[in-house]
């Protein structure tokens, strides 16, 4: 039932530009906005689907993919009292898992927000309630404004149902997920989103998913850190903020990843890395064995580079077309043969995986015993022929198509089999007749939008006239080759379509039964997807460890570095850049860190978040030594940019920043800092940080903050668990003309950056005139010793600090010691002698009462 285009009055979005609310054919009471998408009209198979996909390109920053994106997501929210609580679903066109999950949200949705970020969604549906009559709900309005490049769709309340949606699910989804429902079963709104999805789904492609074949997952946001859009986008995760094409990013130093099950699978674990200690030592583990077994790496890797695209040929063959087209069968027989193609490979995998120690390959080598792979091989056997593969290149697969069903199944097909063959004899006949005729050297060449057509190339050859003979039609020329076609030709290739498409028909028949027969037993492709992803994802990383000097990191209470190293960086470079060490503990979790402007500040604080996410992705890291504490969120607040499009200022913007920080903020969370209050006036600035630096003092997350403001450097005097470094720079005078230059050194030290009126420095490598630099020195040296408190503490405070400290390090010992009896012996000696001589610099009596050593 196709509905009538309503006028394009009601705006969904207020920005110029944007497109308007609209009817979408078909599919009753569904409203939406399709940026550059034509209404559904054309119910061809998929060719719906290939429209949206082909014409409309999801824009969002920290998600933009190369692929092009291809997931739709259903978004629903509790009414009344439930408001804050989320359903979502989600399902890739190119692979069929439905993801649902549900959870409570702030005012904010940054979660929603988040999720949608990781997903790049090619459309949105939500319940048209959200949006009606212009007054769209703060979860529409947050939407709509942050994904500005993506289709949205409003859908009728009805069709969220979460009675429809359960049985969806019990309808659809395969065996081996079952458990999935005992999770949902209580969880309404994903249940609700589930349905509007999967309806919406029918309607865009045309097709049904068959019975007990779709891989249905519920996520909570439990089991991953969480890392802002922002954060995302500041850290350069997956995308290059200067060249989005750019390999330089964190995903491109790790990806080596051969499929793009196991490419799509590492991006999503950066975006989403671990929190669960023993999920990522048991992949550490598997990294480990594949660098010390060259045997299992390499055979491992030259197993899994044949595989196709698992999941989109799963999505594929659990589509029941509701029409049958000469496109419709094709794709079929070639889905079969790529099925063939892929089941031939997994006892080459197997083989590879048989030797293997850890659990994680047992467990995966184990999974790949299912019989179901056989059987389903066995089953396309009878019908395929065995000798049919996968092959790159027009003609070869047209022929692989044309006779992958074995003769003597169907008599029909097997003449219109021969009368293809002898059209194709045929037509080589005629080329090289025609090559006699003329006396040139002429050859049968095919391509999919032309056919069969003729090439020639001539060197040295005069033609007569300077032409080529007049029944040479449709010719394209490149150099001294010639492309063309002749009029008994084009007969010919329409009779080839003719027998062609007779004979996919054919195939198909057969085909469809098959089918039918194998859908029982596809859920065993899911455990293969996943297995060759997870391989290919651990191969890329272990590969990474071969290329640069990674170690392994360990988990512990503490984040302590030896020599980090900036993996993006190192890759630039092409070599190693200078190393820092990190140290970040409980007792001293708050970081200020200062230093000049280009000393390395911004670099440092990336790298300490970038190596944090490596290694709760289960990545070795790149430095001498690694420990690190599972951070559940990762924020950052870096740069100083105006946003036009939200109409905000530096300032504005940073203030939106930290405030969603602070909202958000858990005693597990790393926090990096790059400047802050640097968008308005200093005292301001000053007074910000220190009430912001304050708050993120009370709390046990762990702060890197780096800053101009020296003023912030007295904090460490005042608080124990705050501590002060800065990058440190070496001045040098030249010997002729006594100019001083600064030699930046980018190594982190302890203690307050000494340097004063580094921005002035700055400003003189610039052509700035000198009597205004001279000028500035002056008033900003008077401004100083104003301004300038003096850096002092009292001996109460410095023995407060040392007690503390000391009982810190006691409670880390005592937790995470596995230093023999001599040796922590030694060690505590060591920390009583800090411990003296700190309270002897506080001027105080230097003693522990400690009984007996």
């Amino acid at each position: 039932s196709l509905l009538v285009s309503t006028s394009d009055s009601s705006s969904l979005r207020s920005r110029g530009g944007t497109p308007k609310l609209r009817r979408t054919p078909g599919f009753a009471g569904a409203t939406g906005t399709h940026p550059a998408r034509t209404p559904l009209t054309d119910h061809t198979g998929m060719s719906a689907l290939h429209h949206g996909l082909n014409m409309t390109e999801a824009v969002c920053s920290s998600a933009t993919t190369t692929s092009g994106a291809s997931v739709i997501v259903a978004v629903v929210e509790g009414r009344g009292l439930a408001r804050g609580e989320i359903g979502m679903a989600s399902l890739n066109l190119k692979c069929p898992e439905l993801i649902l999950s549900q959870f409570a949200d702030t005012g904010t949705y940054a979660k929603v927000i988040t999720k949608i970020h990781i997903l790049v969604p090619l459309e949105i549906l939500m319940p048209d309630t959200t949006s009606e009559k212009g007054k769209g709900t703060k979860l529409f309005s947050l939407i709509t404004a942050n994904f500005p490049g993506v289709a949205f769709t409003a859908i009728q309340r009805k069709y969220f149902n979460e009675r429809k949606g359960l049985e969806y699910i019990q309808q659809l989804c395969a065996p081996e997920f079952g458990t999935v429902l005992m999770e949902v079963q209580a969880k309404y709104y994903c249940l609700a989103a589930a349905a509007a999805l999967l309806k919406y789904l029918e309607f865009i492609q045309n097709s049904v998913y068959a019975g007990k074949s779709l891989k249905v997952i519920f996520k909570g946001s439990e089991q991953t850190a969480m890392i802002d859009s922002t954060s995302a986008v500041n850290l350069e995760l997956v995308v290059n903020n200067r060249d989005h094409r750019s390999k330089h990013t964190l995903l491109g130093v790790l990806n080596h990843t051969k499929t793009p099950g196991g490419a799509r699978r590492l991006r999503s674990n950066i975006l989403e890395p671990l929190v669960d200690v023993d999920t990522i030592n048991i992949r550490l583990d598997t990294i480990q064995e594949l660098l010390r077994d060259e045997e299992l790496f390499f055979g491992l890797k030259d197993a899994i580079a044949h595989f196709l695209d698992i999941d989109q040929l799963l999505s594929v063959l659990v589509q029941i077309p509701k029409q049958e087209t000469v496109q419709v069968a094709e794709a079929k027989i070639t889905h079969i043969i790529q099925l063939k193609h892929t089941l031939d490979l997994v006892p080459r995998l197997r083989m590879a995986l048989k030797n293997c120690n850890t659990a994680l390959l047992k467990a995966y080598s184990t999974s790949l015993e299912d019989n179901g792979f056989d059987v389903i091989l066995e089953q396309i056997k009878t019908v395929i022929n065995e000798d049919i593969t996968y092959l790159k290149g027009s003609l070869n697969m047209r022929t692989q198509k044309c006779y992958a069903v074995r003769p003597d199944i169907n008599e029909f097909l097997d003449i219109a089999r021969r009368a293809y063959t002898e059209i194709v004899d045929d037509i080589a006949g005629l080329v090289s007749q025609m090559g006699e005729k003329y006396g040139f050297p002429m050859r049968t060449s095919y391509s999919t939008a032309r056919g069969f057509f003729i090439q020639m190339k001539l060197e040295g050859v005069v033609l007569p006239e300077g032409k080529l003979p007049a029944e040479f039609i449709k010719v394209t020329k490149h150099k001294n080759n010639y492309s063309f076609t002749i009029a008994d030709l084009m007969k010919l290739n329409d009779r080839c379509d003719e027998a062609l498409r007779e004979i996919f028909h054919m195939s198909y028949v057969v085909i469809c039964q098959l089918l039918s027969t194998i859908h029982q037993h596809i859920h065993c492709l899911y455990k293969l997807s996943d297995a060759v992803s997870m391989l290919d994802m651990l191969l890329s990383l272990a590969n990474v460890c071969t290329i640069s000097d990674y170690v392994r990191p360990e988990f512990t209470d503490t984040m302590a570095i030896k020599q980090g190293r900036h993996p993006i960086l190192e890759r630039i470079v092409g070599q190693q850049p200078v190393s820092n060490n990190s140290y970040i503990s409980e007792g001293s979790n708050f970081v200020i860190i200062t230093g000049p402007n280009m000393s390395g500040k911004s670099t440092y604080l990336k790298q300490v978040a970038l190596c944090q996410i490596m290694a709760q992705i289960g990545s070795f890291v790149p430095a001498a030594y690694a420990a690190f504490r599972v951070a559940d969120q990762i924020f950052t607040r870096i740069g100083v940019d105006d946003d036009f499009e939200t109409n905000s200022s530096t300032f504005m913007l940073e203030m939106k920043e930290i405030s969603y920080i602070i909202h958000n903020v858990s005693d597990r969370s790393l926090i990096i800092i790059d400047e802050l209050g640097r968008g308005t006036s200093a005292e301001e600035g000053i007074g910000i940080c220190h009430s912001v630096c304050e708050f993120l003092l009370s709390l046990k997350a762990f702060t890197l903050f780096a800053t101009h403001f020296l003023e912030l450097c007295q904090l460490e005097s005042l608080y124990p668990n705050a501590e002060n470094q800065h990058m440190e720079v070496q001045h040098t005078h030249s010997g002729g003309t006594g100019a001083e230059s600064v030699l930046y050194t980018y190594l982190l030290n302890r203690g307050c950056s000494e340097e004063s009126h580094y921005g002035l420095r700055a400003a003189e490598m610039t052509a700035l005139p000198s009597n205004i630099i001279k000028e500035a020195k002056m008033i900003a040296s008077k401004v100083s010793q104003q301004l300038l408190a003096k850096h002092h503490s009292d001996p109460g405070t410095q023995r407060q600090r040392a007690v503390y400290k000391l009982a810190t390090r006691l409670l880390q010992t005592a937790r995470n010691s596995r230093l023999d009896h001599e040796s922590l012996r030694m060690y505590l000696k060591g920390l009583k002698k800090q411990y003296e001589a700190e309270l002897l610099a506080a001027g105080q009596p230097a003693s522990i009462d400690t009984g007996e050593e």
